[in-house]
């Protein structure tokens, strides 16, 4: 795959575009971009429920838990990215339940990132040797708040490959998530920490009804994907496009003030 490459497909804003929730209500452009993000999901979580696509408790305001969900995750741990991984960051949403499930039964190691990164050890580690549950119940939220151990952003190690959630997603790999911003962060931390690099694969597991085909917007801070799963089939984009690290003028204090992880980066060598 080429580097980060801006492609055409997708109609990305300017440098100082913050995650949803920061500071993109201050500025029309940026509310604007918000606005037409939203529309997406609203799109795609009414053709989900349109078709009965969508399983307990629903598509609306979420990453959507989709029918197909467990073939999906199947077919993701059929892909060489899957079975070169030993390590996997993994969203904590219903629909990717069965993708942690399957990492943790194939002996991967498994990070979770807690709600809202708001705690000082912002990720829980599960270490498939150490499980004195099974591999599907850890993998729940609250199993793994359970079973997990919190860890510290530097402690984590090497990210082998990283599995995401989507509301909709793009044929050039741009995605867009339920609206919090949060995956974008952790990206972004993990990429400062050097936990996640070049050699970190991205992909996504969704629905076939959440592949849309033309432009996604996009900010500086998004990260597009480079393996898109649903339950028939699996491709990748041509193109990587990720940020580098944190992209400071895309948060505000208070968005700061409510991570711990990013108020010690901010506050030391190097921070903003």
């Amino acid at each position: 795959m080429s580097g980060r490459t801006r492609r055409s497909g997708t109609t990305r804003g300017g440098p100082g575009e913050p995650p949803e929730g920061s500071r993109a209500g201050r500025d029309p452009h940026l509310e604007r971009l918000s606005e037409r993000k939203q529309e997406v999901r609203e799109r795609v979580w009414a053709a989900l429920e349109r078709e009965r696509a969508a399983r307990f408790p629903g598509a609306r305001g979420r990453i959507p838990n989709f029918v197909g969900a467990e073939r999906a995750a199947e077919r993701l741990a059929q892909t060489p990215e899957w079975n070169a991984a030993g390590t996997i960051k993994a969203n904590p949403d219903a629909p990717q339940l069965p993708v942690r499930a399957r990492a943790l039964a194939d002996g991967k190691i498994v990070y979770m990132a807690v709600p809202r990164l708001a705690a000082e050890r912002p990720f829980l580690l599960l270490d498939p040797s150490r499980l004195q549950v099974s591999p599907r119940a850890a993998a729940s939220i609250r199993g793994a708040a359970s079973a997990g151990r919190p860890v510290k952003v530097e402690d984590l190690e090497h990210v082998d490959l990283v599995v995401c959630g989507t509301v909709a997603v793009n044929r050039s790999g741009a995605r867009i998530g339920k609206g919090g911003g949060y995956s974008d962060l952790e990206f972004a931390l993990l990429t400062e920490s050097g936990a996640i690099d070049d050699r970190t694969a991205i992909a996504t597991t969704v629905h076939p009804l959440q592949v849309l085909s033309g432009r996604l917007p996009e900010t500086g801070h998004d990260f597009r994907v480079d393996l898109v799963v649903t339950p028939d089939e699996a491709y990748r984009p041509r193109a990587r496009d990720r940020p580098t690290g944190i992209l400071w003028d895309h948060l505000d204090d208070e968005r700061i003030a409510a991570i711990p992880a990013l108020r010690e980066i901010r506050r030391g060598p190097g921070g903003a």
